[in-house]
Protein backbone atom coordinates (compact mmCIF):
# COMPACT_ATOMS: atom_id res chain seq x y z
CA UNK A 1 0.00 0.00 0.00
CA UNK A 2 1.12 3.64 -1.21
CA UNK A 3 1.16 6.73 0.87
CA UNK A 4 1.71 9.90 -0.21
CA UNK A 5 2.17 12.70 2.28
CA UNK A 6 1.62 16.13 1.73
CA UNK A 7 5.19 17.97 3.30
CA UNK A 8 3.66 21.34 4.44
CA UNK A 9 6.48 23.97 5.20
CA UNK A 10 7.01 27.05 6.21
CA UNK A 11 10.28 29.47 4.95
CA UNK A 12 11.71 25.98 3.91
CA UNK A 13 10.91 24.07 6.64
CA UNK A 14 9.42 21.00 6.56
CA UNK A 15 6.88 21.36 9.78
CA UNK A 16 6.68 18.83 12.57
CA UNK A 17 3.29 17.89 12.12
CA UNK A 18 4.00 16.82 8.54
CA UNK A 19 7.05 14.30 9.81
CA UNK A 20 4.22 13.03 12.21
CA UNK A 21 2.58 12.04 8.93
CA UNK A 22 5.67 10.34 7.34
CA UNK A 23 5.97 8.80 10.95
CA UNK A 24 1.68 7.20 10.18
CA UNK A 25 1.97 6.56 6.50
CA UNK A 26 5.20 4.42 6.81
CA UNK A 27 3.62 2.07 9.47
CA UNK A 28 0.85 1.19 6.65
CA UNK A 29 2.85 0.62 3.77
CA UNK A 30 5.32 2.54 1.32
CA UNK A 31 5.96 6.31 1.33
CA UNK A 32 6.30 9.08 -0.92
CA UNK A 33 6.31 13.03 -0.23
CA UNK A 34 5.35 15.48 -2.03
CA UNK A 35 6.86 19.29 -1.22
CA UNK A 36 5.32 22.22 -3.10
CA UNK A 37 7.46 25.75 -3.65
CA UNK A 38 10.64 26.27 -2.31
CA UNK A 39 12.23 24.43 0.62
CA UNK A 40 15.56 23.77 1.63
CA UNK A 41 17.29 20.33 0.90
CA UNK A 42 18.12 19.27 4.37
CA UNK A 43 14.88 19.15 5.37
CA UNK A 44 14.54 16.20 2.34
CA UNK A 45 17.04 13.84 4.17
CA UNK A 46 15.17 14.62 7.86
CA UNK A 47 11.85 13.42 5.84
CA UNK A 48 13.73 10.38 4.48
CA UNK A 49 15.02 9.36 8.31
CA UNK A 50 11.50 9.07 9.22
CA UNK A 51 10.29 7.19 6.50
CA UNK A 52 9.75 8.90 3.10
CA UNK A 53 11.12 6.35 0.30
CA UNK A 54 11.17 9.08 -2.35
CA UNK A 55 9.88 13.05 -2.62
CA UNK A 56 8.48 14.15 -5.98
CA UNK A 57 9.30 18.26 -5.71
CA UNK A 58 7.55 20.93 -7.34
CA UNK A 59 9.39 23.78 -7.36
CA UNK A 60 7.43 26.48 -8.82
CA UNK A 61 7.84 29.75 -6.97
CA UNK A 62 3.74 29.49 -7.90
CA UNK A 63 3.67 27.47 -5.55
CA UNK A 64 5.75 29.16 -2.57
CA UNK A 65 2.59 30.82 -1.27
CA UNK A 66 -0.58 28.54 0.09
CA UNK A 67 -3.28 28.41 -2.15
CA UNK A 68 -5.54 25.68 -1.41
CA UNK A 69 -7.43 25.01 -5.03
CA UNK A 70 -3.41 25.14 -6.53
CA UNK A 71 -2.21 22.99 -3.77
CA UNK A 72 -5.03 20.79 -4.05
CA UNK A 73 -4.82 20.59 -7.99
CA UNK A 74 -0.87 19.37 -7.69
CA UNK A 75 -1.38 16.97 -5.07
CA UNK A 76 -4.51 15.21 -6.99
CA UNK A 77 -2.07 14.57 -9.56
CA UNK A 78 0.93 13.61 -7.85
CA UNK A 79 -1.79 11.10 -6.40
CA UNK A 80 -2.48 9.78 -9.50
CA UNK A 81 1.06 10.02 -10.89
CA UNK A 82 2.00 7.88 -8.17
CA UNK A 83 -1.21 5.21 -8.03
CA UNK A 84 -1.43 6.57 -4.21
CA UNK A 85 -3.63 4.34 -2.53
CA UNK A 86 -3.82 7.34 0.27
CA UNK A 87 -2.79 10.78 0.78
CA UNK A 88 -1.89 11.66 4.29
CA UNK A 89 -1.46 15.05 5.49
CA UNK A 90 -1.45 17.13 9.10
CA UNK A 91 -5.11 18.36 10.49
CA UNK A 92 -4.11 22.17 9.80
CA UNK A 93 -5.65 25.24 8.36
CA UNK A 94 -3.96 24.35 5.15
CA UNK A 95 -4.31 20.42 5.37
CA UNK A 96 -7.55 19.87 6.17
CA UNK A 97 -9.30 22.15 3.71
CA UNK A 98 -6.70 20.80 0.94
CA UNK A 99 -7.66 17.02 1.98
CA UNK A 100 -11.13 17.80 1.07
CA UNK A 101 -10.41 19.06 -2.13
CA UNK A 102 -8.51 16.38 -3.14
CA UNK A 103 -10.69 13.38 -1.53
CA UNK A 104 -13.75 14.96 -3.84
CA UNK A 105 -11.00 15.35 -6.88
CA UNK A 106 -9.93 11.72 -6.06
CA UNK A 107 -13.13 10.11 -5.55
CA UNK A 108 -11.52 9.14 -2.04
CA UNK A 109 -13.48 8.87 1.57
CA UNK A 110 -12.20 11.98 3.65
CA UNK A 111 -11.25 11.15 7.25
CA UNK A 112 -9.94 14.18 9.66
CA UNK A 113 -9.02 14.75 13.16
CA UNK A 114 -7.26 11.13 12.65
CA UNK A 115 -5.94 9.96 16.34
CA UNK A 116 -4.28 6.73 15.68
CA UNK A 117 -2.97 4.52 12.82
CA UNK A 118 -6.08 2.63 11.49
CA UNK A 119 -6.59 -0.74 11.98
CA UNK A 120 -6.60 -3.26 9.15
CA UNK A 121 -7.67 -6.43 11.26
CA UNK A 122 -11.03 -6.50 9.93
CA UNK A 123 -11.28 -3.95 7.08
CA UNK A 124 -9.72 0.01 7.72
CA UNK A 125 -11.01 1.65 10.43
CA UNK A 126 -10.13 5.30 11.31
CA UNK A 127 -10.10 6.54 15.09
CA UNK A 128 -11.04 10.54 15.11
CA UNK A 129 -11.89 13.17 17.44
CA UNK A 130 -14.60 14.78 17.56
CA UNK A 131 -17.07 17.11 19.29
CA UNK A 132 -13.75 19.34 19.84
CA UNK A 133 -12.04 16.68 21.80
CA UNK A 134 -14.94 15.35 23.64
CA UNK A 135 -15.38 11.65 21.98
CA UNK A 136 -14.17 9.66 19.70
CA UNK A 137 -15.65 8.11 16.53
CA UNK A 138 -14.28 4.98 14.46
CA UNK A 139 -14.95 5.40 10.51
CA UNK A 140 -14.88 2.11 8.50
CA UNK A 141 -13.36 3.38 5.23
CA UNK A 142 -13.77 1.06 2.56
CA UNK A 143 -13.35 3.49 -1.10
CA UNK A 144 -10.08 2.63 -2.68
CA UNK A 145 -8.70 5.68 -2.47
CA UNK A 146 -8.59 7.48 1.45
CA UNK A 147 -7.32 10.77 2.66
CA UNK A 148 -6.42 11.15 6.40
CA UNK A 149 -5.87 14.10 8.06
CA UNK A 150 -3.77 13.43 11.26
CA UNK A 151 -4.00 15.30 14.65
CA UNK A 152 -0.92 16.48 16.37
CA UNK A 153 0.94 13.46 18.02
CA UNK A 154 -0.95 11.15 16.08
CA UNK A 155 2.52 9.24 15.59
CA UNK A 156 5.14 9.61 17.69
CA UNK A 157 8.85 11.14 16.10
CA UNK A 158 10.65 7.78 15.04
CA UNK A 159 13.31 7.67 12.49
CA UNK A 160 12.94 4.49 11.24
CA UNK A 161 13.92 5.06 7.29
CA UNK A 162 17.39 6.21 5.34
CA UNK A 163 17.74 8.96 1.90
CA UNK A 164 14.99 9.39 0.11
CA UNK A 165 15.41 9.91 -3.41
CA UNK A 166 14.52 13.48 -4.07
CA UNK A 167 12.31 13.73 -7.94
CA UNK A 168 11.83 17.12 -9.89
CA UNK A 169 7.59 17.10 -10.24
CA UNK A 170 6.47 19.58 -12.99
CA UNK A 171 2.60 19.41 -12.21
CA UNK A 172 0.16 21.08 -14.73
CA UNK A 173 -0.60 24.44 -13.15
CA UNK A 174 -4.26 25.89 -14.49
CA UNK A 175 -4.49 29.69 -13.83
CA UNK A 176 -8.02 29.24 -12.62
CA UNK A 177 -6.43 27.35 -9.38
CA UNK A 178 -4.56 30.73 -8.83
CA UNK A 179 -7.54 32.99 -8.72
CA UNK A 180 -7.61 33.73 -5.02
CA UNK A 181 -4.42 35.77 -4.65
CA UNK A 182 -2.22 36.19 -0.59
CA UNK A 183 -1.64 39.95 -0.54
CA UNK A 184 0.49 39.92 2.28
CA UNK A 185 1.15 37.46 5.03
CA UNK A 186 1.23 38.04 8.91
CA UNK A 187 3.34 36.02 11.13
CA UNK A 188 3.65 35.54 14.63
CA UNK A 189 6.70 36.79 15.90
CA UNK A 190 6.89 34.41 19.27
CA UNK A 191 10.28 32.27 18.97
CA UNK A 192 8.35 29.29 19.22
CA UNK A 193 5.39 28.63 16.87
CA UNK A 194 2.08 27.67 18.86
CA UNK A 195 0.70 25.46 16.53
CA UNK A 196 3.81 23.12 16.25
CA UNK A 197 5.26 23.85 20.14
CA UNK A 198 5.57 20.61 22.16
CA UNK A 199 5.06 22.79 25.62
CA UNK A 200 2.73 25.73 25.64
CA UNK A 201 2.65 28.67 28.78
CA UNK A 202 -0.70 29.94 29.20
CA UNK A 203 -2.08 33.30 31.08
CA UNK A 204 -5.06 34.53 32.04
CA UNK A 205 -6.78 37.10 33.81
CA UNK A 206 -5.06 35.85 37.38
CA UNK A 207 -1.92 37.56 36.26
CA UNK A 208 -3.66 40.92 36.71
CA UNK A 209 -2.54 42.69 33.86
CA UNK A 210 0.21 42.91 30.43
CA UNK A 211 2.75 44.49 32.54
CA UNK A 212 3.14 41.14 34.68
CA UNK A 213 3.36 38.85 31.88
CA UNK A 214 7.46 38.48 32.50
CA UNK A 215 6.87 35.71 34.56
CA UNK A 216 5.03 33.65 32.43
CA UNK A 217 7.53 34.46 29.91
CA UNK A 218 10.97 33.57 31.44
CA UNK A 219 9.12 30.48 32.40
CA UNK A 220 8.43 30.06 28.40
CA UNK A 221 11.91 30.57 27.81
CA UNK A 222 13.22 28.25 30.49
CA UNK A 223 11.30 25.64 29.06
CA UNK A 224 11.47 26.66 25.13
CA UNK A 225 7.92 26.49 25.39
CA UNK A 226 5.45 28.53 22.83
CA UNK A 227 3.08 31.38 24.44
CA UNK A 228 -0.52 31.70 24.73
CA UNK A 229 -3.37 33.26 26.72
CA UNK A 230 -7.38 32.89 27.29
CA UNK A 231 -9.91 34.54 25.34
CA UNK A 232 -9.87 37.37 27.67
CA UNK A 233 -6.87 38.22 27.91
CA UNK A 234 -6.30 38.52 23.90
CA UNK A 235 -9.74 41.00 24.32
CA UNK A 236 -8.50 43.34 26.47
CA UNK A 237 -5.21 43.47 24.47
CA UNK A 238 -3.13 42.61 27.01
CA UNK A 239 -1.69 39.86 24.26
CA UNK A 240 -1.88 39.91 20.28
CA UNK A 241 -4.75 37.63 19.16
CA UNK A 242 -2.32 34.74 17.70
CA UNK A 243 -1.90 33.59 20.94
CA UNK A 244 -5.52 33.22 22.15
CA UNK A 245 -6.04 29.53 22.73
CA UNK A 246 -9.06 28.07 22.51
CA UNK A 247 -12.11 26.90 20.70
CA UNK A 248 -12.22 30.30 18.64
CA UNK A 249 -8.46 30.29 18.94
CA UNK A 250 -5.89 28.22 18.38
CA UNK A 251 -6.16 24.78 19.24
CA UNK A 252 -3.06 23.60 20.40
CA UNK A 253 -1.63 19.77 21.49
CA UNK A 254 1.38 19.64 23.15
CA UNK A 255 3.22 17.32 24.94
CA UNK A 256 2.94 19.72 28.18
CA UNK A 257 0.32 22.46 28.71
CA UNK A 258 0.59 24.80 31.50
CA UNK A 259 -2.62 27.22 32.23
CA UNK A 260 -1.77 30.08 34.96
CA UNK A 261 -4.20 32.56 35.79
CA UNK A 262 -6.85 30.44 33.98
CA UNK A 263 -10.46 29.71 35.53
CA UNK A 264 -10.82 26.82 32.69
CA UNK A 265 -14.11 27.99 30.82
CA UNK A 266 -15.48 25.33 28.47
CA UNK A 267 -14.25 27.69 25.07
CA UNK A 268 -10.98 27.21 26.75
CA UNK A 269 -10.56 23.44 27.00
CA UNK A 270 -11.68 22.78 24.10
CA UNK A 271 -9.06 24.17 22.36
CA UNK A 272 -6.43 22.13 24.73
CA UNK A 273 -7.86 18.67 25.69
CA UNK A 274 -5.91 16.88 23.07
CA UNK A 275 -2.48 17.89 25.39
CA UNK A 276 -0.93 14.65 26.80
CA UNK A 277 -0.39 16.45 30.23
CA UNK A 278 -2.15 19.16 31.29
CA UNK A 279 -0.85 22.01 34.55
CA UNK A 280 -2.86 24.25 36.08
CA UNK A 281 -1.55 27.02 38.40
CA UNK A 282 -4.73 28.41 39.92
CA UNK A 283 -5.38 30.38 43.57
CA UNK A 284 -8.64 29.20 43.32
CA UNK A 285 -9.09 25.57 44.06
CA UNK A 286 -12.80 25.56 42.68
CA UNK A 287 -11.50 26.65 39.35
CA UNK A 288 -13.24 24.25 36.75
CA UNK A 289 -9.86 23.78 35.01
CA UNK A 290 -8.85 21.28 37.63
CA UNK A 291 -10.98 18.82 36.93
CA UNK A 292 -9.55 18.41 33.35
CA UNK A 293 -5.42 18.45 34.90
CA UNK A 294 -3.45 16.46 35.40
CA UNK A 295 -1.49 17.95 37.97
CA UNK A 296 -2.81 21.45 40.19
CA UNK A 297 -0.97 23.65 42.10
CA UNK A 298 -3.37 25.66 44.31
CA UNK A 299 -1.42 28.93 44.72
CA UNK A 300 -0.91 32.32 43.61
CA UNK A 301 0.70 32.52 40.58
CA UNK A 302 3.13 35.61 41.63
CA UNK A 303 4.68 33.05 44.55
CA UNK A 304 4.32 29.92 42.38
CA UNK A 305 5.68 30.94 39.32
CA UNK A 306 9.01 32.51 39.71
CA UNK A 307 9.75 29.44 41.83
CA UNK A 308 8.64 26.90 39.70
CA UNK A 309 11.05 28.68 37.38
CA UNK A 310 14.10 28.61 39.22
CA UNK A 311 13.45 24.87 40.28
CA UNK A 312 13.94 24.19 36.42
CA UNK A 313 16.87 26.08 35.76
CA UNK A 314 18.48 24.68 38.86
CA UNK A 315 17.30 21.01 38.02
CA UNK A 316 19.35 22.33 34.37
Amino acid sequence: MTSLVFLESAEGKIKKTSLEAVVYAKAIGSVVGIALGTVDKAEFDLAGKYGAEKILHASDPKLDHPVIQAFASVIAQAMTQENADNLILANSSLGTPVAAKVAVKAGAGFVSNAVELPNTSGGFVVKRSIYTGKAFSFVDMKSPKKVIAIKKNAAELKETGGAAQVVPFTPSLNDADFNTKVLSTEKASAEVSLPEANIVVSGGRGLKGPEHWNILEELARTLHAATGCSKPVSDMGWRPHHEHVGQTGVKVAPQLYIAIGISGAIQHLAGVNSSKCIVVINKDADAPFFKAADYGIVGDAFDVVPKLTAAIKSAK
